[in-house]
């Protein structure tokens, strides 16, 4: 798929610029961004460690393998079930295990290190810095050379293999301690070693030998003209191990591509991954590749042909003989906004919490530049503009125009600020790395390229509500091309361009986002706020709608539907397939390429530590509610987990203990909207990214409509259906084009909706 951004002309012109003044602006539309910082800002950091041939396209920052452009020094690289690290020393591979890790905080993590590896080494060749040489969507290429000499390394997601290419020479493999060989069943190509409880295989071109220099050393002596071999993990030692691994492994794999379909009457997500391959020698027997839970679960398109598996940090990885695969996933829907409450004992509370909200509206997005204000980022006005819109269409639902027609130029004035660039709050166009970034930096955007999808996430959903509601502000010669150019930093779908990298944030294989830049530190890439990934891919889908641009609606879709799968299954198991019975949380809150925690970058409050995967909430936030037990079971443990921060000495001085009370309460209700609105204050704490007033029509509303019903979906991407105990249901489809939609649910019931309108039943 090719996403055509409605950026146009404007913005490849401007990648093709001759460089002017240092902080040089140009005009797209009404706005303007920025080809070099201002003075006294730093730009993005260097991706020096890539071959000449990455070089030319933008650097694919935000992966799981980044940290491999910019680390002054090696850094492990977790492709699961391996590990693998690119020294001076040569090439690190390990099969990563489990260790329980006890903390301050009376819990545990869990933690899958790079341990104990084996080195390859050239013998007759010294080796250079490690470069990333090639990427497909889950599989890289890492070269270390030195003048026209190579060892080249191939890494994929889920594989057991790693496929070695050598300009010349023989092989060095050296271990960390002793190893016990073990019968290969008697071909003279392979080596199998028992090391520390870990069985690992290599194996070489006919004609190769393995040479025993010392325990802990071996050589592999290379025919002449056959510069490759594979090594893997294996999950065993037994022979018929050992024949599988031994057929696939002179299959090597060139390229990985995942491309999806958005089939809209079914409301389904079909996604192929196929992997291009090389014979080496041999009989063409196929890749042995490894699957995700997430891949095969409920899966009855590979549920017969899975084979043995490796423990993993996110479950079981189970291995398929096939150069492709398939998943189908349901896409649930939401709409932009539920309908206004006509009747109930509370609604004269939310006209007196509504008339309260708009009064204090300024207060809602942070203020024009103060530069002593620390909110004025792109983040916190994000936020803001999110407040602003919710409260908009609780607003316009309720029949107050006035107040909603406040709020939007409310939110139009504070975007328009910050797009026109002036002093300190502007976007600059990086055209060496590759991306756009914001001032000023806050969470190292800039400095580490850190959540692009999250920050720009909510300025999308955000110009989307506005454009529902007034088109002409996004027209290309207004404002719509400055959303655009944040939409092409993290939603690009052209692969090896030079402007923007392909899918930013999101790894294809693993299903979910990564959020550092860099992806640097022990432990590999990592994400915490899932939610706020979900968030931005909403804002894809509407933005989508709303322009009528459905490539990139459709791409929404796939990010959303994916993630969502992903995030039940590693940041809440809900289906019991990821943690360890050691682990006692009920939710990871951070999740590493090499670990998972119960913790934040910022706090280990344990308010905080649940809320930062809910947040924000907004009618998109309905996936949450796929499992209502789950529900009432995570915030349960709220009471508890608060006890045990007190009781460690901590204290609320710096944070209210009813901190976030509005985004549990809207949370629970998924679950149970009574014991929801009996928990909530109105008086009580709001979270930066809420008001009083929509948290009580969110509660209301699934009060009066019941949980969402995931078993009925419908045949337009903006629809939800709920279901209340009695088993009536209430069903939703908003309708973002210019002529009447007639909708239909997949139990039968049909809606028409009048263009720009949304409609409910009954």
């Amino acid at each position: 798929m090719k996403f055509i951004s409605g950026l146009g002309l404007a913005l490849s012109m401007a990648l093709g610029f001759a460089l002017g003044a240092a902080a040089q602006p140009l005009a797209l539309g009404s706005g303007t961004y920025y080809l070099a910082p201002k003075a006294g800002d730093k730009p993005p950091p260097r991706a020096n460690n890539r071959t000449e041939s990455m070089q030319r396209q933008a650097a694919p920052t935000n992966q799981w393998y980044s940290s491999m452009m910019f680390a002054a020094k090696p850094e492990p690289l977790f492709a699961h079930p391996l590990t693998v690290k690119a020294t001076p020393a040569g090439f690190e591979m390990a099969l990563a295990s489990k260790e329980i890790v006890p903390t301050e905080r009376r819990d545990v993590e869990v933690h899958y290190p790079h341990r104990d590896p084996i080195v390859f080494s050239p013998l007759a060749f010294e080796i250079e810095p490690a470069k990333l040489a090639r990427i497909s969507d889950w599989a890289i290429d890492i070269s270390m050379a030195r003048g026209g000499d190579e060892l080249l390394a191939t890494v994929s997601h889920a594989s057991p293999y790693v496929y070695f290419r050598l300009s010349r020479g023989d092989m060095r493999l050296r271990l960390p301690v002793a190893a016990e060989r073990v019968d290969s069943g008697g071909d003279a190509r392979v080596l199998v070693l028992n090391l520390k409880g870990k069985a690992y295989a290599v194996f070489g071109p006919t004609g190769a030998r393995f040479e025993p220099v010392s325990p802990t050393e071996w050589t592999l002596r290379m025919p002449a003209g056959s510069g490759y071999f594979s090594a893997a993990a294996l999950p065993d030692t037994q022979a018929a191990t050992v024949q599988l691994f031994s057929r696939h492994a002179y299959v090597f794999v060139k390229d990985t591509q995942a491309s999806w379909r958005y089939d809209q009457a079914a409301s389904k997500v079909h996604t192929t991954y196929k992997l291009s391959t090389q014979v080496m020698e041999g009989s063409d027997n196929g890749p042995l590749i490894g699957l995700y839970p997430h891949h095969w679960f409920r899966n009855a398109a590979v549920a017969d042909k899975l084979g043995p598996a490796f423990d993993s940090i996110r479950g079981k990885i189970r291995l398929l003989a096939a150069a492709e695969f398939k998943t189908e996933l349901t896409y649930q829907g939401f709409v932009p906004h539920w309908p206004g409450l006509k009747e109930g004992p509370r609604l004269e509370q939310l006209a007196d919490l509504l008339k309260a909200d708009v009064r204090k509206r300024r207060e809602l997005i942070p203020g024009r530049e103060n530069n002593d204000n620390w909110r004025t980022s792109i983040y916190w006005q994000g936020k803001g503009l999110t407040r602003a819109t919710q409260l908009a269409a609780v607003a316009e639902q309720q029949g107050d125009l006035e107040s909603r027609d406040q709020l939007l130029r409310l939110v139009k004035e504070r975007m328009e600020f910050f797009f026109s660039g002036p002093r300190k709050s502007y976007f600059h166009l990086n055209k060496e790395l590759g991306t756009v970034v914001s001032y000023p930096d806050e969470f190292f955007a800039v400095e580490q390229m850190n959540d692009h999808h999250f920050h720009y996430g909510y300025w999308i959903r955000a110009a989307a509500e506005v454009a529902l509601r007034d088109p002409a502000w996004i027209a290309p010669d207004k404002w719509g091309g400055m959303v655009e150019m944040l939409i092409a930093d993290i939603a690009t779908t052209r692969r090896g361009a030079a402007d923007f990298p392909y899918l930013r944030n999101f790894d294809t294989f693993e299903g979910h986002s990564w959020a550092s830049g860099l992806g640097d530190g022990g432990f590999g890439n990592n994400q915490e706020s899932s939610s706020e990934a979900l968030n931005a891919w909403a804002g894809l889908i509407l933005w989508g709608e709303v322009t009528g641009n459905r490539e990139l609606r459709d791409l929404g879709i796939y990010l959303y539907t994916t993630e969502a799968n992903a995030i039940h299954h590693y940041w809440f198991d809900v289906h019991g397939l990821v943690f360890p019975p050691e682990y006692k949380d009920v939710e990871v809150s951070m999740v590493f390429g090499g670990k998972y925690a119960h913790n934040t970058w910022w706090t280990d409050e344990p308010r905080q530590i649940k809320g930062i995967n809910l947040l924000p909430m907004a009618p998109f936030s309905t996936y949450l509610g796929l499992d209502p037990e789950y529900v009432k079971r995570n915030v349960g443990t709220l009471p508890e987990d608060s006890k045990k921060y007190i009781a460690r000495g901590k204290n609320y001085n710096d944070f209210p203990k009813d901190g976030w009370q509005d985004i549990f309460a809207k949370y629970q209700a998924l679950a149970d909207p009574a014991a929801a609105l009996a928990s909530w204050d109105r008086f009580g704490s709001v979270e930066l990214g809420e008001t009083r007033t929509h948290t009580l029509h969110w509660m209301l509303s699934l009060q009066a409509m019941g949980r969402p019903d995931f078993t009925v979906t419908a045949d337009t991407p903006l629809y939800a259906v709920f279901r209340r105990t009695d088993g009536k249901r209430s069903y939703l489809a908003f309708n973002a084009t210019k002529t009447p939609l007639q909708v239909r649910f997949s139990d039968g019931q049909q809606l028409t909706v009048a263009p720009g309108a949304l409609a409910r039943l009954p």
